[in-house]
């Protein structure tokens, strides 16, 4: 018993194709990820490797998958969606439950990434763009900066930005069309009374809790867009295996 090639195939082009497009697609977000820089507790080169290992085998097992009809390789991509569609909701469900742990697993990140703001440009750029685009300095304000040693007040310091706060943390001169990137500098010197004159005094674990709710349907309907997404891909992989399975089954002998 066993099965000929047939050349006359009736498995359906249209879900073939879509979904070797799908996962360019989905190859091409996934790659995105990459750009994400260091982590508490793991190394960016790490980080990046895991991504590359996820972001290469579910290419692989869908694009040939659907160019070779290949079942076994359409049902362990279907599979490992599936499974991360899950594991996406779990993390969601945990993350509202357990909101004190969160919250402290987001500080002891932000603060270890105080630590080494100066050691990665990709982490500054990071950083910066968090505290500016919420307007927020360090992760409980602005003295969260004296874990780093550059910008440490203690009198073993010899730094230029000692008692300072990155640019970041400035408050904006809509006079200036260029940015000062010293304006920092000295600032935690003054009376904390004057600080909001010139800096954000606002923590970003708290900036980012006053976002959320004011933005919850726009956090919802990227959640439900990506939901679909994989969705869509799964229909796609199992509709794809329904017609080579047909297909087969009507030239077995």
């Amino acid at each position: 018993m066993h099965y000929y090639r047939y050349s006359n195939a009736k498995v359906s082009c249209w879900y073939k194709y879509l979904l070797f497009s799908y996962n360019i697609v989905f190859w091409g977000v996934l790659s995105d990820l990459t750009k994400v820089t260091r982590m508490h507790g793991i190394d960016p080169v790490v980080l990046v490797l895991m991504v590359g290992v996820v972001m290469f085998t579910l290419g692989f097992a869908g694009c040939v998958g659907a160019l070779r009809e290949n079942i076994c390789l359409l049902n362990f991509f279907c599979g490992t969606i599936v499974l991360i569609f899950f594991l996406e909701l779990a993390v969601a469900v945990l993350a509202f439950l357990f909101q004190d742990w969160v919250r402290d697993r987001f500080r002891e990140f932000f603060e270890s990434n105080i630590k080494s703001y100066r050691d990665d440009i990709d982490l500054q750029n990071l950083i910066d763009s968090l505290q500016k685009a919420n307007q927020c300095c360090g992760a409980y304000g602005p003295e969260d900066w004296d874990l780093n040693v550059y910008f440490n007040c203690s009198g073993a310091s010899y730094s230029r930005e000692k008692c300072g706060v990155p640019f970041s943390c400035c408050v904006p001169d809509p006079a200036q069309k260029v940015v000062n990137t010293q304006c920092g500098y000295d600032v935690r010197i003054q009376l904390k009374s004057k600080w909001d004159e010139s800096i954000f005094t606002k923590g970003c674990i708290q900036a980012l809790e006053s976002w959320l709710p004011r933005n919850i349907y726009i956090v919802a309907g990227v959640f439900i867009a990506i939901s679909l997404l994989q969705i869509f891909g799964i229909f796609l992989a199992r509709t794809l295996i329904s017609d080579i399975e047909a297909v087969k089954a009507g030239h077995h002998f």
